[in-house]
């Protein structure tokens, strides 16, 4: 893969309401520096690009939901690789309307997941476009109206 070239990944934003009514965000953490990420992950063969990421929220976070097949936006992050140069990745985002946490999942051992406010998840996470996203996720319109439909799904 040439520098110019970006790697396509998938991911879910795990979020729900509170009981004050206030969304919240799942955050888990990464497996090797331990800094707070979202569930993510490579295409996956014969799956669909929305398909794999809630396969991805189930594995590294044990959230099980209702996810959108249709994304709300996307971030560039650069993957690193111990020993060898960091790959370009262009994340494509789905919601995904958690009903409930698994009490064990795979990834259990090797992260930590918690609930945030989108902006103390868009203060924790180094991805500036994905941090820009999560600021805005209550104000954004088109995200309004695919978690609306998701909600009523769920």
């Amino acid at each position: 893969m040439s520098d110019s070239e970006t790697a396509d990944q998938i991911a879910a934003l795990p979020m729900r309401w509170d009981k004050t009514g206030k969304l919240r965000v799942l955050m888990v953490t990464s497996r090797d520096t331990g800094r707070w990420v979202i569930p993510k992950g490579w295409l996956m063969d014969g799956k669909k690009p929305w398909h794999a990421a809630e396969i991805e929220a189930q594995e590294e976070a044990g959230a099980v939901g209702a996810i959108s097949k249709r994304p709300i936006g996307q971030f560039f992050y650069d993957k690193r690789y111990q020993g060898r140069s960091s790959v370009r990745c262009r994340v494509t985002l789905y919601p995904l309307v958690v009903e409930k946490l698994k009490r064990r999942w795979k990834e259990e051992g090797e992260r930590t997941r918690h609930w945030f406010s989108p902006a103390k998840a868009a203060k924790l996470v180094e991805e500036k476009d994905l941090s820009q996203l999560l600021k805005n996720l209550t104000d954004n319109h088109e995200v309004k109206s695919v978690v609306k439909k998701l909600r009523k799904a769920a």
